[in-house]
Order: structure tokens, then C-alpha cells, then sequence
């Protein structure tokens, strides 16, 4: 006789009861956690958003810098004319103004300064030359100069 057989046999005895699945008698769990839909939406908000700050960001930190050039431009500006009271002429250096530019603006404004020797009257031009990243900002040069006239306008 072979194996199944024997079984039939067996299960035709009346002491043979099949066993009931009870996985339909179980509450159901909610699942957690999130889906990959629901991940993938907050990934491209945040990309969307990321795309917008970005470059405000950016814009406002070269603002930044800007207003620091102007304020280094200004100081110097009046140095100046106090140089030439002292002086009879104007500095032909920001050293010999005294005048430092901060560590902050070294990377992204060079400040330089002429003074014509020998001018009749007396002349001077102070310029902030935008470089590394700043170079990209929409003003440019910033320069002041002995009548106080503040370039580009648009700007200061």
C-alpha cells in the first residue's frame, strides 16, 4: 500500500478533523509607514522649493556683500577728505588711508583708490571691483569720488 493511500484511509476515520485556518479571525493592523507615492510627492516639493529659494538666497547674500562694499567705500570717502586736510592731497592707497577691508568682503569686492597726482583741484576715486561670486551682481563697479557722486546710482 502506498503512503497516500494510507492517508485516504486515515482521513476517512471519523477520529480525522482538518484543522481551520483562523488568519480570518485576526484583527487587521493598520499598516505604518508611508508609501512610495507619498515620498516621492514630499521629494519634489522640496526640490520645487529648493529651486525657488536657491537663487533668493543667493541674490540676497550678494545684496549683502554689496552693502559692505558701500560701507567701506563711504568710510574711505571721508578719510579722504580728511587726509587732505591734513595732507594738502589726496592718499593714493587705502593703506595710507588707514582704511582695511574686512575679511568678509576680500573674496568678492577689491577696493582700490586713485589719486591723480598733480591734479588742480585735487581728485580722488575710490572703486569696489566685484569679484568670485559677486562678479554675477547686477550693480557692477561701485565707486565713489571727491564730489561724493556715487556710482551706478541705480544701486546705492
Amino acid at each position: 500500500m502506498n503512503l497516500f493511500a494510507s492517508l485516504g484511509a486515515f482521513r476517512q476515520t471519523s477520529a480525522y478533523r482538518p484543522v481551520r485556518s483562523t488568519s480570518h479571525c485576526r484583527v487587521r493592523r493598520p499598516q505604518s509607514g508611508f508609501t512610495l507615492i507619498e515620498v516621492m510627492i514630499v521629494v519634489s516639493i522640496v526640490a520645487i522649493l529648493a529651486a525657488v529659494a536657491t537663487p533668493l538666497y543667493s541674490d540676497q547674500v550678494r545684496r549683502g556683500h554689496r552693502a559692505s562694499a558701500q560701507a567701506v567705500l563711504l568710510d574711505a570717502a571721508v578719510r579722504q577728505r580728511q587726509f587732505l586736510i591734513d595732507q594738502r592731497s589726496f592718499a593714493e592707497s587705502t593703506s595710507e588711508l588707514g582704511v582695511t577691508v574686512p575679511s568678509s568682503l576680500t573674496g568678492h569686492y577689491t577696493v582700490t583708490v586713485t589719486a591723480p597726482v598733480g591734479a588742480v583741484p585735487p581728485t580722488f576715486m575710490i572703486l569696489a571691483t566685484p569679484s568670485g561670486s559677486q562678479a554675477s551682481d547686477r550693480c557692477g563697479t561701485l565707486s565713489v569720488d571727491q564730489a561724493g557722486a556715487r556710482l551706478p546710482s541705480g544701486c546705492w
